[in-house]
């Protein structure tokens, strides 16, 4: 299946049973019905999808799942994080026989060092496949910080990693990317809440949170920014920035799976060592969503 990095490609979330294993039945029926609302491509097995808790056989097991409910209708692109660089190829090279079509390749989850050590990782995960492959940089997270420099140079010793997910929430960070790089390699924003002002200074696409539970407005929102449409941009993200503001800290996971059980597409569970909210943090979150939800524009409300 072929990947196009432009347009709304959700990183989706894991979903439980009560048991704490994973539902599939329910994660291929909510890849699908993004995918309905205009969503490009799906990003399993992220921070969001709680990657760091799963097994590689768990992981594998979804991204199966995902291939053959979306074959022949969207890329699944999984990422690619492990402790160490061993694993990290190991686990791509399974990937891409349970069906993987791309790749999203981060740093390894714990060690963050020089370049030269961080770059020998990406590469050899670079290295063992051809599909197409998205760097993450996101160094509040991860502590490894990929300069838009290294971003080029790997673009330019590896063809097929043609985009890059950036979340150093630095606006700047697209147009020096932009001034080193050809239209043919495509910037992807991960950060929710600054999805309006990166598209304006050239990104391409959006690995999104939110959008678990609300992806119709999420496709709106990405269409009418790319059109330059900013009037009708400002007012849908006027109303959605809230609830895109529940992607940011420690417990995003949990907010995000509130939201889609609030708006009815999913449960609240999570794997332990996370807990799901509970007290002030429970009613605060809460309030948020059903405030948002209360307030949903009335043209995107069908779902």
């Amino acid at each position: 299946m072929k990947v196009d990095w432009r347009g709304v490609i959700p990183a989706i979330t894991t979903p439980f049973n009560q048991d704490s294993s994973i539902d599939h039945e329910f994660f291929a029926r909510h890849a699908r019905w993004m995918v309905e609302a205009g969503c490009v491509g799906i990003v399993p097995f992220g921070s969001l999808g709680e990657a760091a808790t799963l097994t590689a056989a768990e992981k594998l097991d979804g991204i199966a799942t995902l291939a053959r409910e979306l074959d022949g209708v969207a890329p699944v692109i999984p990422a690619v994080s492990a402790l160490s660089t061993q694993e990290a190829v190991e686990f791509t090279l399974a990937a891409e026989a349970a069906g993987a079509s791309g790749f999203m390749v981060l740093p390894p989850y714990v060690y963050s060092s020089d370049w030269r050590e961080m770059k020998a990782h990406v590469a050899a995960i670079l290295n063992a496949t051809s599909l197409p492959c998205m760097l993450y940089n996101n160094p509040l997270a991860y502590k490894t910080d990929f300069s838009p420099e290294q971003i080029a140079e790997l673009r330019d010793e590896f063809t097929h990693m043609n985009a890059v997910k950036e979340s150093s929430a630095d606006i700047r960070r697209i147009a020096a990317l932009r001034s080193l790089v050809g239209d043919d390699f495509t910037i992807l924003v991960g950060v929710d809440d600054l999805i309006v002002e990166a598209l304006e200074m050239g990104a391409g696409g959006w690995i999104a949170g939110l959008v678990n539970a609300f992806p119709h407005e999420s496709v709106r929102l990405f269409e009418l920014a790319s059109d330059g449409k900013k009037a009708e941009a400002f007012e849908l993200y006027r109303w959605f920035l809230p609830l895109l503001r529940l992607d940011i800290g420690t417990k995003f996971v949990q907010k995000i799976k509130l939201a889609q059980e609030r708006a009815g597409h999913g449960n609240a569970r999570v794997r332990a060592p996370r807990l799901q909210l509970t007290g002030q943090e429970l009613a605060e979150t809460s309030a948020v969503i059903d405030d948002g939800i209360a307030a949903r524009p009335r043209l995107l409300a069908k779902a």
